[in-house]
């Protein structure tokens, strides 16, 4: 909008123009005091004694707007504004005349300009502030191109704003990377302290935890003293009392005694009173002869009871050498049975073993024989194949590279089943029934999502890395089916949680040559344990936390002569020929990094998650570990014991680890063989005392109860009674 110019040109004469005074040049000294340079301010506007010229559109002198009462562009009111709070009119005002003088045309010209302007600007946007000062500038513009004679005074405070507003725009935008970079500390120092806070809940939860299980301790051994102080008081009341019985009868045996004896002297009194011949012997001497004879009685009663006490149980010399010498050739042949015994059962362990390996070797031949009649067909030229397989020559070869028939078979499969699943817009549900696992129940079309191997493979070890999490904070209360529905529904939406979990279905049910995927479906179908997965990881865990610990100087290098080491450490009943099979396969996996060995890349994994040669091998070892301790048990137990094949226990890493650390009389390891007892089916089991223990029982089939000594004991008493073995 361009402004208008005034219509007649402002002519100045020299009756009408009042010339300002020229002012005189002021000269200022610097001064220590803080208001100098108000007081220079001060002294010229002492001389400015005549106010400013205004000029009307005739070219007079105007006095406006000194007495204006028109109002101005700007609503806000003035602190000098001379009305109150009230609204009223001061007395100073109503003392002056009222003195009404309309505004110049040119003036309200430019106030309507900038009005119009200042209506048209959008106050919503950022830099509203810069829009708003842009009239303003075209209105100071203006007057300095009208008014010649104060142009070079406006242009010169004109140029020192701008350069001023100048200054002040960079200094913000350096500032701006501050506070970006103070927000992302702050957001890291929130990360941090609340990572703390973590920590901290979770060392108190652990150590209330303990607290619980030593208070538990305490009552258990108060509970274990005040029974044992209760059964000393009650055999001390009955000694007691069994003293106080046999002491009375000793005195009751004493004075039946003595009336057996008066009884009988009664007895030969009579008899020689009854004797004509004693009537002529002397009475006192008779008396005298009596009374002797039965001191001599007396006497001679109580050796013989001496001797009857002292040697009742003693037998003839002769006896005895003869017992004696026949107890010691049926001692020596018990010997020669026993050392004839145990050389027979142990031939007859070792050829039953051998037997048994034959048989599963027979029965594996018998298989791969059958597989390869069934499967005896001409060799395909599989060079065919390079045409129609996406990527060329270069593909294939890389694909089918150490690969046998069968196994280039599953790569067509897996090439193909891609293909057709990239074409697939939809999938159709399987249904809402029970029998459906609950990720796959929806009645309707799922959409295809289409993903790569490396997506899936993502998501598959961020489900896991959750499980694991949960496993740690609570006991885990769900299947890895639910859970994996319930962490798709909480990272997707409800809504497209089923489009997911189809898709990744699909995937992992077509790609078998991943691990990552053939593990997780294989769990998801029921076909395997979850905790085998997790009892890998942790086995990885161990021995990785066991090579930190070894690595002083923490530079993620070990020696060969080190390493070694640690694995025996970490593993003490490996052979030194599994050490050294897994010392050669790290050399191999890290044979391009000469001398030390670079442990912690011996447990990184590639983009679909597939670990090295080294932690297969490790696997390997401890499942062979794990057949070779069941087919001891099952030699043990006999050959009969057996109604299923192996029974693995998913468990099995941990116990193992715990079972070379703390021994076979770890409450772990009991635990176990009491499980492996069940799971094998043994009725009546009979361990040496060079295994486990002496132990005789009887387990029931469902594992409720357990006989020992004709004593049946159930629930909590049947684990605590194998923690005591």
């Amino acid at each position: 909008m361009a402004l208008p110019r005034p219509t007649s040109d402002i002519t100045f004469s020299q009756a009408t123009v009042r010339v300002h005074p020229t002012l005189p040049t002021v000269r200022t000294t610097s001064s220590p005091l803080p208001d100098a340079k108000t007081l220079y301010k001060r002294k010229i506007f002492q001389h400015r004694k005549t106010p400013p010229l205004h000029f009307s559109m005739g070219g007079r002198l105007s006095s406006w707007p000194a007495n204006a009462s028109a109002q101005a562009v700007l609503q806000n009111r003035k602190p000098c504004s001379t009305t109150d709070k009230t609204g009223a009119v001061s007395h100073r005002a109503r003392d002056k005349p009222a003195l009404t003088v309309s505004k110049p045309r040119y003036l309200e010209q430019l106030e309507n300009y900038l009005r119009k302007e200042l209506l048209l600007l959008d106050m919503k946007k950022d830099n509203s502030e810069e829009l708003k000062l842009q009239p303003y500038r075209e209105i100071f513009e203006f007057f300095i191109e009208d008014f010649k004679t104060y142009k070079p005074l406006l242009s010169s405070i004109k140029n020192a704003y701008e350069v001023t507003l100048a200054h002040f725009r960079e200094k913000i935008r350096s500032l701006e990377p501050l506070k970006a970079m103070l927000v992302n500390v702050s957001e890291d120092c929130n990360e941090k302290i609340l990572a703390i806070r973590a920590e901290e809940r979770y060392e108190i939860k652990m150590l209330k935890k303990e607290k619980i299980n030593l208070l538990k301790l305490i009552d258990k051994k108060n509970e274990e003293k005040i029974s044992l102080q209760t059964q000393v008081t009650k055999l001390r009341k009955t000694l007691a009392e069994e003293y106080l019985h046999f002491l009375n009868e000793r005195d009751a045996r004493r004075i039946l005694v003595a009336d057996l004896n008066e009884l009988r002297y009664q007895r030969e009194d009579m008899s020689l009173a009854q004797c004509p011949d004693v009537w002529g012997e002397d009475p006192v001497k008779l008396t005298l002869a009596l009374k002797m004879a039965r001191q001599d009685l007396t006497r001679t009663q109580k050796e013989l009871n001496t001797m009857k006490a002292n040697f009742g149980d003693v037998v003839p010399r002769r006896d005895f050498e003869m017992e004696e010498k026949k107890n010691k050739e049926l001692f020596e042949m018990v010997e020669s049975l026993r050392s004839d015994f145990e050389e027979i059962r142990k031939e007859y362990d070792t050829l039953l073993q051998v037997h048994m390996t034959i048989v599963r070797d027979r029965d594996e031949f018998s298989r791969d024989l059958q597989e390869i009649q069934r499967t005896s067909t001409p060799r395909p030229d599989w060079s065919k194949c390079e045409d129609v397989i996406s990527g060329g020559q270069e593909r294939w070869q890389f694909l089918s590279q150490g690969k046998s028939s069968d196994q280039l078979v599953d790569v067509l499969l897996e090439e193909i089943g891609s293909g057709l699943l990239r074409e697939r817009e939809t999938f159709q549900g399987l249904g809402s029934t029970e029998d459906i696992p609950e990720f796959l129940r929806s009645g309707g079309f799922v959409r295809n999502k289409k993903l790569s191997k490396k997506e899936v493979v993502d998501i598959i070890k961020d489900v896991w890395k959750e499980r694991m999490a949960e496993e740690q904070e609570k006991e885990k209360t769900s299947t890895l089916a639910q859970f994996f529905l319930d962490y798709l529904k909480k990272r997707f939406g409800d809504a497209s949680a089923m489009d997911w979990s189809y898709t990744i279905f699909e995937n992992v049910k077509l790609f078998h040559s991943s691990e990552v995927m053939k593990q997780f479906h294989d769990v998801l179908t029921g076909k395997a344990d979850e905790n085998v997965y997790l009892g890998q990881r942790e086995l990885a865990s161990y021995l990785l936390k066991e090579l930190t610990n070894s690595d002083s100087q923490n530079e993620g290098n070990l020696t060969p002569d080190q390493f070694s080491m640690v694995l025996k450490n970490a593993f003490p009943l490996k052979t030194d020929e599994q050490i050294q099979e897994l010392l050669e396969l790290a050399k191999v996996q890290l044979e391009g990094i000469p001398r030390d060995i670079h442990y912690r890349l011996l447990f990184v994994e590639d983009e679909l998650g597939a670990s090295g040669p080294f932690i297969h091998k490790l696997w390997e070892q401890a499942e062979n570990e794990k057949k070779a301790y069941l087919l001891d048990l099952e030699i043990e137990l006999g050959p009969n014991s057996l109604q299923a094949h192996y029974c693995y226990n998913a468990s099995f890493p941990a116990v193992h680890r715990n079972f070379q650390k703390g021994g076979k009389n770890s409450q772990l390891f009991s635990h176990f063989l009491l499980t492996s007892i069940i799971w094998l089916g043994k009725i009546k089991i009979d361990f040496k005392r060079k295994k486990v223990g002496i132990l005789k029982c009887h387990v029931s089939q469902n594992a409720q109860s357990v006989t020992v000594g004709g004593k049946e004991k159930r629930g909590q008493d049947t684990w605590d009674f194998c923690d005591k073995v």
